[in-house]
């Protein structure tokens, strides 16, 4: 996720660190290349002229600290202005007033709609909330079928799939208030902003249920396309907020960072990926720190709090501080670490990563399956005895996992170190405070 223009912001903070202060020529020279950076991302050029207009006289007044470097000081400055740009605050979906809560889903064809009502539904039902689904879509080959199996794999209801869009909407509507639902979820035909018909459709859509939420899904990976897209549908849709897609993908960063300037319209939830959990609420503070290389504790700690089960983790400590680890506790981990997503989103979420060379192919997800794999070819005495382990064990695992013996051999010594590692750490707990101090 905004990996080419993380890069470049990089580069930029690391020449600023090389000073003693900032003066006008070099805060200049900064600016330049942030204006270039941002270009090259496809930011809207009006939203790059009032952000860098914002920069300069901050970067440039006297409020810097003497305990701050000018890397620092930028940095911070770029950190709240790129905030301010996303959206100062996260903006959830509405629950005011009487159920259910209408949300009304639009964009173009192939922008992830039908996915997104999915992963909305699937969110808003680990919330606690009853949800139901509406094929709205009558005109696409099989989005009703694609609606309903997602339905299925939710376990919430699925109506609609025939007849008239509008009347399907009204009427889906009508029963999720006598049903007594929570959130009624319209997924709507793709439909490009100059076809007149299709969008006179969609707001008639708008005026028969009066959604509480005007939600418009965009394909982050479309840049400046995406800023108009969104000016066109808020014209006539006037929409109450912006779902992002596919940002797993976008490298850029162009969409996010133009969308709300441009449209007024909040940035709500964030597309990370193709399962039905790789949906988030979109925090702009946690976004620019993840742009400018400073991480995302907070979403990296909630993901490991969802995913986790506490009691089979209080077993795990206890196996560390007997040093009784073995490959099966060591594949569950595994599996729940494949839960949170990507090893390229979690690592992005880790301040100062980078720095750390913790990315590219040393953190590898095929070698996580790769992993998995061996783990998988072992008999239940072997995961849980990995001594017992001689050459032709080791040839048959190979084998049955498709890999080499080396790589059967590189696991097993890793296991072994990262054992004794534990051994003499005692088994200290995961999460226990350590003194910055020893960080450094």
């Amino acid at each position: 996720m905004f990996s080419i223009l993380a890069g470049k912001l990089e580069v930029i903070m690391k020449r600023l660190h090389g000073h003693g202060r900032l003066d006008e020529r070099l805060v200049d020279d900064a600016l330049r290349e942030l204006r270039l950076a941002l270009l090259e991302a496809d930011v809207n050029y009006r939203v790059v002229k009032d952000f860098i207009a914002a920069i300069r006289p901050r970067a440039l007044s006297q409020e810097v600290l003497d305990s701050v470097t000018p890397g620092q000081h930028v940095a911070w400055i770029l950190h709240q202005e790129m905030v301010r740009l996303l959206g100062s605050e996260s903006e959830p979906i509405r629950w005011g007033g009487m159920p259910p809560v209408a949300i009304l889903l639009a964009g173009l064809q192939g922008s992830g709609k039908t996915t997104t009502a999915g992963k909305l539904a699937s969110m808003l039902k680990g919330q606690r909330k009853r949800v139901l689904l509406v094929a709205a879509d009558v005109y696409r080959p099989a989005a009703v079928e694609q609606l309903r199996a997602l339905a299925t794999q939710i376990g919430v209801e699925c109506v609609g799939g025939e007849g008239d869009p509008v009347a399907i909407c009204a009427e889906a509507v009508a029963r999720s208030r006598r049903d007594v639902f929570d959130a009624v979820i319209l997924d709507t035909a793709g439909r490009l902003h100059v076809d007149a018909e299709m969008m006179d459709e969609l707001a008639r859509i708008a005026d028969a249920v009066s959604p509480r939420e005007r939600l418009l899904v965009v394909d982050g990976m479309s840049g400046q396309d995406a800023v108009r897209t969104a000016q066109e549908f808020h014209t006539r849709l006037q929409l109450t907020g912006v779902i992002l897609t596919k940002l797993d993908g976008d490298a850029r960063g162009g969409a996010a960072l133009s969308v709300r300037a441009v449209t007024g319209a909040p940035i709500k939830f964030v597309g990370v990926g193709e399962k039905l959990g790789d949906l988030e609420p979109f925090h702009p503070d946690r976004i620019a720190s993840r742009i400018l290389g400073l991480g995302d504790v907070l979403t990296l700690v909630e993901k490991a709090h969802a995913q986790a089960d506490l009691d089979r983790s209080a077993a795990i400590q206890r196996k560390l501080k007997r040093g009784e680890l073995n490959l099966m506790d060591f594949l569950e981990q595994l599996r729940q670490l494949k839960k949170m997503g990507s090893l390229d989103q979690l690592v992005s979420m880790i301040p100062g990563a980078s720095k750390l060379g913790l990315s590219g192919a040393s953190l590898d997800d095929r070698e996580l399956a790769r992993t998995e794999a061996i783990i998988l070819s072992m008999t239940g005495e072997e995961r849980a005895k990995p001594a017992v382990m001689n050459g032709s064990r080791r040839k048959r695992i190979a084998r049955g996992s498709g890999t080499s013996v080396q790589d059967v051999n590189r696991l097993l010594r890793e296991f072994e170190a990262m054992q004794k590692m534990m051994k003499r750490m005692g088994g200290a707990r995961i999460g226990r405070r350590v003194p910055l101090g020893r960080l450094n």
